[in-house]
C-alpha cells in the first residue's frame, strides 16, 4: 500500500498536480503536519499486526488543515481509521471519493481472531467491504481482474469498478547494481542458481510450499539455492522446516532488508517465484519482471495479467511442473535469455506514469459525475 501511494504521488506531482497525504504516525504518538511534503501524520494505537496502527475515526486538527488545502477529490487507500475519516471529510467538504482496494481481508482475519469466530469475522469483513467499496465512494480501483470478478460475483459490486495495476518506479529495477557484497555475505558461489522470493514471511504467502517444492531440485543439484527476502511471523517455522527437509544449507533467509537494497537482491536471483494464492496483485512479481527475471508463479488469477506462460515465465499447477520448468530453463540458456528480455519488456506497462495516468482519468470521470449530480 505504501509503495502504491508513493508511486502515485510522485507521478502525479511530476504532472504538476498537488497531492496531499493523511496517514497514521507509526513512529510516535504525536500529531505532525509536514507542510513541506504535504503529509499529515495522525497518532494511533498499535494493532498487533506488524507495525500497523489504527487511528481514530476523526481528527478535528487534521480536518482544519485539510479544509485549507482546497482539494478536488479524495483518494482513500484504507478501509479502517483513516479510511473512515476520509468519508467524513468527503461528506463535510462535499467531495467525491475514489477508493483503492488493496487487501483481501477474508484471507487475513486470523491475525485478529486467532482461529476464533472466523466465520463471523469474514461476514463482517464482507459487510465492511460492501460499505467502503459499494456505498461510500463514487469509484473503486482494483489491481486485477481477479478482484473485479470477486466484487461482481461475491459482493455484488459492479458500478464504477476499474482495474488499474499498481505502478512501480521501473528505473530502480532496471539499473545495473553490483551484487558482489550480497553474494559474499551469503556465500553464493559463481555456479549457484538462486530461486528467489520477496515479501512478508507469513503463513498466507505459502513459503512452506516453495520449500517443499524445491527439495527435490536441491537434492539433485547442490548448486540450487533458495533466497527468501523479508521478515515476518512465520520465519522461525520455515527455518525449522528447512532443517526437517535437510535443505537448510541451501536456503537463505535474509530477514528484513532496507528498501533501497531490494532491487540488488532481485538482481542476485536467477528466478523469481511465488506460491501465494492470497495476492490482490503481487507487486513483487512486477518488480521481478522489471529486474529481468523469468518468473514462476502458482496458477492464480492474481498473476494472469503479469505472467505470460512461455513468454516471461510460467504458471504452474503442481510441484512437479514447477521443478520441470526450472530445470528446463537451467538446461536451455538461450531460452532463459529470451525469457529474461521478455520479462523486462513486459514490465513497461506497469510504470508509475501509466499508473498515474489511469488514476487521473478515473478522477476526471468522478468529478464529472459529481458535478452532474450536484446540478
Amino acid at each position: 500500500v505504501v509503495t502504491s501511494i508513493k508511486m502515485l504521488k510522485t507521478a502525479l506531482e511530476k504532472m504538476k498536480h498537488e497531492v496531499y497525504i493523511v496517514t497514521a504516525n507509526l513512529k510516535s504518538n504525536k500529531f505532525i503536519y509536514d507542510e513541506d511534503n504535504k503529509i499529515i501524520y495522525i497518532p494511533g494505537v498499535k494493532t498487533g499486526i506488524y507495525d500497523a496502527k489504527l487511528t481514530s475515526f476523526y481528527s478535528h486538527k487534521a480536518f482544519k488543515i485539510i479544509k485549507s488545502w482546497n482539494i478536488d477529490i479524495i483518494h482513500s487507500q484504507s478501509e479502517f481509521g483513516i479510511g473512515f475519516f476520509s468519508r467524513i471529510v468527503a461528506k463535510r467538504l462535499k467531495k467525491p471519493v475514489v477508493h483503492t482496494y488493496h487487501t483481501l481481508y477474508e484471507d487475513y482475519v486470523y491475525y485478529v481472531t486467532h482461529g476464533h469466530f472466523d466465520n463471523l469475522a469474514k461476514k463482517l469483513v464482507i459487510k465492511l467491504t460492501k460499505y467502503y467499496c459499494g456505498k461510500s465512494c463514487e469509484s473503486v480501483i482494483v489491481p486485477t481482474e481477479k478482484i473485479k470478478n470477486l466484487f461482481a460475483n461475491k459482493y455484488n459490486i459492479t458500478k464504477n469498478v476499474y482495474v488499474v495495476p499498481t505502478g512501480i518506479d521501473l528505473s530502480r529495477f532496471e539499473t545495473d547494481y553490483d551484487t558482489g557484497y550480497i553474494k559474499k555475505k551469503y556465500n553464493i558461489l559463481k555456479d549457484d542458481i538462486i530461486i528467489g522470493a520477496v515479501g512478508r514471511v507469513a503463513l498466507e504467502k505459502s513459503f512452506d510450499e516453495m520449500l517443499l517444492a524445491s527439495k527435490e531440485l536441491i537434492d539433485n543439484n547442490d548448486h540450487i539455492k533458495l533466497m527468501i527476502v523479508g521478515d515476518g511471523p512465520d520465519i522461525d517455522n520455515l527455518r525449522d522446516l528447512t532443517k526437517a527437509l535437510k535443505i537448510d544449507d541451501n536456503v537463505i533467509f535474509t530477514g528484513k532488508v532496507p528498501y533501497d537494497e531490494v532491487p540488488v537482491f532481485y538482481q542476485t536471483f536467477n528466478f523469481l517465484t511465488s506460491f501465494s494464492r492470497t495476492e490482490t496483485q503481487g507487486l513483487t512479481i512486477i518488480e521481478g519482471l522489471a529486474s529481468r527475471l523469468p518468473t514462476l508463479c502458482i496458477k492464480d488469477d492474481s498473476f494472469i495479467d503479469s505472467v505470460e506462460p512461455g513468454y516471461n515465465g510460467y504458471l504452474f499447477t503442481s510441484n512437479k511442473e514447477f521443478q520441470e520448468k526450472i530445470l528446463y530453463l537451467i538446461d536451455n540458456k538461450d531460452e532463459y535469455e529470451k525469457m529474461a528480455n521478455n520479462a523486462k519488456n513486459s514490465a513497461h506497462k506497469y510504470s508509475k506514469e501509466v499508473f498515474a495516468d489511469a488514476a487521473l482519468k478515473i478522477y476526471h470521470k468522478c468529478l464529472e459525475t459529481s458535478k452532474k449530480n450536484r446540478n
